[in-house]
């Protein structure tokens, strides 16, 4: 879920599609013709035709056999998938911890205090501002599509060998949507911000993508085709995973829409969905940071304030309240069980399909979230970025399940309405909208929450499409912003992958090639942490050497300015014992 952002990468899973990049790639931008001059808000900005002209290529090239044959492709990819979650599950989980490990010591240590740019610098937005466009950002209108039904499917088919439907299953189904959003997502989405914000405004890279991430691993190769051919996937992956968003939503915004309107669902209506949502957040990519994206994720976050309070006040308040407090105590009790849960003698699959898939989907994501954060947080510090985002995202996602789950919870349980059957008989849409509406102002509630789902997915969208236009722009000096024919666009490229593959039924398959590139992405996040610790730890040596001569230089000037005037052997003595750096030039 920024003005400047850099690349995201995911790796090529065979030899020959890398090779073949390889020759594609080690191409240098004026080998292309040089570049695109377009003016900026402030400057001029150009775009990198390698960049661009090979992520189209790479997604026309993908998307059209998705098209043509989208069973066929579903079914391919989901062997795949279920290869890599089935036999490397362990990996994303030990990867997964690890990196919020590192973000605890991190934030911890002297390393914390660092501020992105100069000591004087302070952040560009608001505090809510950044935090609001960090959530609205990351999670978009997933949290208010999964807020409402995820625990139903937990309530279904619980882990650890429960019994659906019981006690201890509506529990579990309480607790796990929490850990699933929580500290371990958050710290996957931060780990990439932290990188990028450290090399863009510390380190003072004139570029911000993902493979300078990676510099300090793999070096100037970062300018070649391994670097390119890492920000080209990792454009095409956020085309599919934003555009499968964008898709899998329609229906939900298309059936509130018909419950409170006199529209008929359908087709029709779900183009005009579409369309509006395009005009909506190509408008606000149009606008830029502070007149556009800034002002639309201000106005989701209140509304979504507005609407939780009425939640809260008019629900079942002491249910929700309850629920929510025993879900903390069960996730804090068990959560090094529940990263590290895979039920290898049961094997019921809970931890692959949901534990694991959810960890490759915030993998995929993690490198877009990195490059927007890094974008707007200049001025912030190390500290001040992992609790915003592992502290306060978190929150914010376990704020939003207690309100809008615990609620549809309290329906299933009190016998009101069969919340998980509906979901399990009629599908998602079903259940979230009946759940709704059997709030007071059951009517109100579904047209706010339609447009609360608008507004966070669009800007998600607008986020993305600012992104990808960052990332194919050979250069962003500070206080610039990618062209606005640029960033338009990649929102109208967005809209029209999601518009085609809805309708051929190929957005499951997009999705899942998604999840797919996960999997090589765990080694490229693991240059990025391994690259953060090595500039971390030089930039720290570098610091301490100049304070070490500072302290000298001082002692010596103190010890100078001490000595007799009319003792010139004392002054001889005091300036022979004085390291170079500290002996006066031409005569001063």
């Amino acid at each position: 879920m920024g003005g400047q952002v850099p690349s995201v990468e995911n790796t090529s899973g065979s030899t020959r599609a890398t090779t073949a990049a390889g020759a594609l790639f080690r191409c240098r931008p004026h080998d292309f013709g040089g570049a695109f001059v377009i003016a900026a808000t402030t400057g001029t900005v150009r775009v990198d035709r390698q960049v661009f002209w090979s992520a189209l290529l790479l997604i026309g090239v993908i998307c059209v056999p998705v098209m043509l044959a989208p069973e066929r492709g579903q079914q391919a990819l989901d062997a795949v998938l279920g290869l890599l979650t089935g036999k490397f599950g362990w990996l994303y989980l030990w990867f997964a911890a690890a990196v919020f490990g590192f973000l605890i010591w991190l934030a911890c240590s002297k390393y914390g205090r660092i501020r992105f740019g100069a000591q004087q610098d302070r952040p560009e937005f608001s505090t809510l501002s950044w935090m609001a466009m960090i959530f609205t950002a990351s999670i978009g209108g997933g949290i208010m599509y999964w807020g409402v039904i995820e625990w139903a499917y937990y309530y279904n088919d619980p882990p650890m060998q429960m019994t659906p439907g019981s006690v201890e299953a509506a529990h579990w189904a309480a607790t796990y949507p929490m850990f699933h959003w929580g500290f371990t997502a958050w710290g996957l989405f931060c780990l990439p911000a932290l990188a990028l914000a450290y090399v863009y405004h510390v380190r003072k890279q004139r570029t911000l993508r993902l493979s300078d991430a990676c510099r300090g691993v793999i070096g100037d190769r970062a300018d070649g085709w391994l670097g390119r051919l890492i920000d080209v996937l990792f454009i095409f992956g956020l085309v599919g995973a934003a555009g499968t968003s964008l898709g899998l939503e329609v229906p939900v915004v298309s059936d509130g829409l018909a419950r409170i309107t006199p529209l008929q669902q359908g087709s029709v209506l779900d183009v005009m969905v579409i369309t509006v949502w395009t005009l909506l957040f190509g408008a606000s990519v149009f606008f830029g940071l502070q007149k556009g994206l800034r002002r639309l994720a201000d106005v989701n976050i209140w509304l979504a304030f507005g609407l939780g309070a009425f939640i809260l006040v008019m629900g079942p308040t002491v249910f929700v309240i309850d629920t929510f407090t025993n879900s903390v105590g069960l996730l804090f009790q068990n959560f090094v069980e529940m990263s590290f849960y895979t039920d290898p003698v049961g094997g019921s699959g809970f931890e692959e399909d949901w534990t694991v898939f959810y960890w490759g989907w915030w993998i995929s994501y993690a490198p877009f979230v990195g490059l927007f954060v890094a974008r707007i947080s200049k001025g912030r510090t190390i500290r001040g970025m992992i609790s915003g985002m592992c502290l306060a995202g978190s929150a914010g996602c376990w704020v939003s399940f207690a309100l809008l789950g615990n609620t549809a919870m309290f329906y299933q349980i009190s016998d009101v309405l069969p919340v998980a059957e509906i979901v399990s008989s009629q599908g998602d849409t079903a259940g979230i909208m009946a759940a709704l509406s059997q709030l007071p102002l059951g009517g109100v509630v579904v047209a706010v929450f339609v447009l609360l789902v608008v507004l966070f997915l669009a800007t998600t969208l607008d986020s993305s499409a600012y992104t990808m236009a960052a990332v194919s722009s050979l250069e962003l000096p500070r206080g610039t912003e990618p062209a606005r024919w640029h960033r338009v666009f990649w929102a109208v490229v967005l809209a029209g992958v999601s518009i085609v593959l809805m309708y051929v039924g190929g957005l499951e398959a997009l999705q899942t090639l998604s999840i797919i590139t996960a999997f090589p992405l765990i080694f490229v996040l693991a240059l990025v942490l391994e690259s953060l610790r090595r500039w971390l730890l030089a930039d720290q040596r570098e610091r301490d050497r100049s304070g070490d001569a500072e302290t000298e230089v001082g002692a010596a000037t103190a010890a100078v300015e001490t000595t007799p005037a009319d003792s010139t052997a004392a002054e001889g003595t005091v300036l022979a014992r004085a390291p170079s750096a500290a002996i006066p030039r031409n005569g001063a």
